[in-house]
């Protein structure tokens, strides 16, 4: 009996989960969140930077977050940054920085943003199914080869789909936990 090392496989399903949890906070919901902010990159010094690098980010209350720029002068580049990230996000600037305003969610954004959310869910179980087919074709390959007998395949074959079946559960409650805070 041969022992299938699928580390490789939890590690790169473990990988499709991070990467599902960073789109998720991206999607933006009613409340002041700076992971919203992640994704956007400002032209600073002669090359694209995130906002986190070039100042402080911090939430104000439940509907703004502060920025505060390290130079000053980098203000201008921050704000078109934002706004060219069509996040859907109000500005305002004063001598202490920037005011970055969550508009409260209408019906229609809820909606948009569920779309997203299921488009990402999709993504990742996708990610998921292409992982499986190559651990699925190794293991036949080995059986092929006489590296592994008939029933040692089956027996791979269910601890595979074990660890596929938890990938997409944890998959799943990520997204109903990310759909119930945009409902909310």
């Amino acid at each position: 009996m041969m022992v299938y090392n699928f580390s490789d496989f939890k590690q790169k399903l473990a990988d499709v989960e991070t990467w599902l949890k960073h789109e998720f906070s991206s999607i933006r919901t009613g409340r002041a969140s700076p992971s919203i902010l992640d994704a956007v990159s400002v032209e600073s010094y002669g090359s694209r930077m995130h906002i986190n690098q070039i100042a402080s980010v911090t939430v104000e209350d439940a509907r703004s977050i502060r920025i505060v720029p390290w130079d000053m002068g980098q203000l201008k580049a921050i704000e078109k940054a934002i706004n060219d990230s069509e996040l859907g996000l109000s500005l305002s600037s004063d001598e202490r920085g920037l005011r970055v305003h969550f508009p409260e969610l209408t019906s229609e954004r809820r909606e948009t943003l569920i779309k997203v959310l299921k488009q990402k869910q999709e993504e990742a179980r996708v990610s998921v199914r292409k992982e499986r087919e190559k651990i699925w074709e190794d293991i036949q390959k080995r059986e092929k080869n006489a590296e592994i007998d008939e029933d040692e395949k089956f027996r791979l074959k269910e601890d595979m789909q074990r660890l596929v079946d938890d990938a997409n559960r944890a998959i799943d409650e990520l997204s109903e936990r990310k759909e119930k805070d945009i409902l909310n």
